[in-house]
């Protein structure tokens, strides 16, 4: 949407992993988010997660994300969104709380393993949740769910009761919310299409919307619709050392590995990251999540001025965790 400007030049991505992790190596899909100590990585595929300060060092601890009450013997949780609760009188005291696309969410207050607080795995076929964002609607927070099944954003109070879904009504058919996340107050929803049974995207150009909606559930804006957008599911805003794409929002495809620049208000499309050595647009296989650095002190603090990603890379059998950082700054 909008005019084309040319490619925003950014430092080659430095991946950051200076200490072996043989459980990463099967990792499948991690957030890294502003408001907790660190940075929680999350294993899809082995159903663990694990804390890691900003500096890439792994904190010694491995938490097991539990799979569906009533799963097969030897199954492991499906960890997806995840997010930090910093008030501790909302959802039962937990620290961390993790969707699954075993259709659950789960909390962690402390130990090896997390609790499921909200179950709808079943009846079958039930919800699976690719995202997870928590937001202050003025009176209270909630939790917001992305379920790709169904197609809707669901909605759990802090009693983890669960409020109204909604949904962008004139999205197209075949597509669902794929992520859900706050920032500056507004929570943005990225739309993928489905697959036949409606657990996984269909990747491809074009396939993708964002929309920015209010706490309440409430569109706001339809900002992007197909174009670049290739399965979205990372969202951040530009950090100021982004020079003139300081403030857009940044969309992160997992469909092709690609990062574009929109502007808040409008969705107008603004430049694509870009590798400086080469010229060449900024690609990274796997790719999930997007997090400006937190501004925080070592060891648990992170760049301000950098963008952190994840990805799921070698068909999300290995993991990787690094940075953007714009080579003027």
């Amino acid at each position: 949407m909008g005019s084309r400007s040319p490619r925003r030049s950014v430092s080659p991505c430095r991946p950051l992993a200076p200490r072996p992790d043989p459980i990463r190596t099967r990792s499948h899909r991690r957030t890294w988010f502003r408001t907790s100590p660190g940075r929680r990585d999350l294993r899809n595929g082995t159903g663990v997660t694990t804390l890691y300060r900003g500096d890439g060092s792994k904190v010694p601890l491995t938490v097991i994300i539990p799979p569906a009450p009533g799963s097969a013997a030897g199954a492991t949780g499906s960890p997806t969104g995840t997010v930090f609760n910093g008030n501790g009188t909302e959802f039962r005291g937990d620290r961390f709380l993790f969707a699954t696309e075993d259709g659950t969410i789960a909390g962690w207050k402390g130990g090896p393993a997390a609790t499921t607080e909200v179950d709808r795995s079943t009846p079958p076929p039930g919800a699976v949740y690719k995202g997870l964002a928590i937001g202050f609607d003025g009176v209270t927070d909630h939790l917001y769910a992305a379920n790709f099944r169904f197609g809707t954003v669901d909605v759990f109070n802090p009693d983890f009761s669960q409020g109204a879904s909604f949904t962008d009504p004139k999205v197209a058919d075949g597509y669902a919310p794929f992520n859900v996340q706050t920032l500056g107050g507004v929570l943005y929803v990225t739309f993928a299409k489905q697959n036949a049974d409606r657990h996984d995207d269909v990747a491809g150009r074009g396939h993708g919307f964002v929309d920015a909606f209010d706490m309440h559930g409430h569109l706001l804006a339809r900002l992007v619709s197909h174009g670049r957008l290739n399965s979205p599911w990372g969202l951040a805003i530009a950090p100021a050392s982004f020079g003139r794409l300081a403030g857009d929002l940044l969309v992160g495809n997992f469909g092709d590995g690609h990062i574009n620049a929109y502007t808040l208000d409008k969705g107008n499309f603004r430049g694509e990251l870009s590798n400086v050595a080469t010229g060449n647009p900024i690609t990274i296989d796997g790719l999930w999540a997007l997090r400006v650095g937190n501004g925080g002190g070592p060891p648990f603090g992170g760049d301000p001025n950098a963008v952190y990603f994840t990805a799921g890379i070698n068909g999300e059998q290995d993991g990787l965790f690094g940075t953007i950082t714009n080579a003027g700054s």
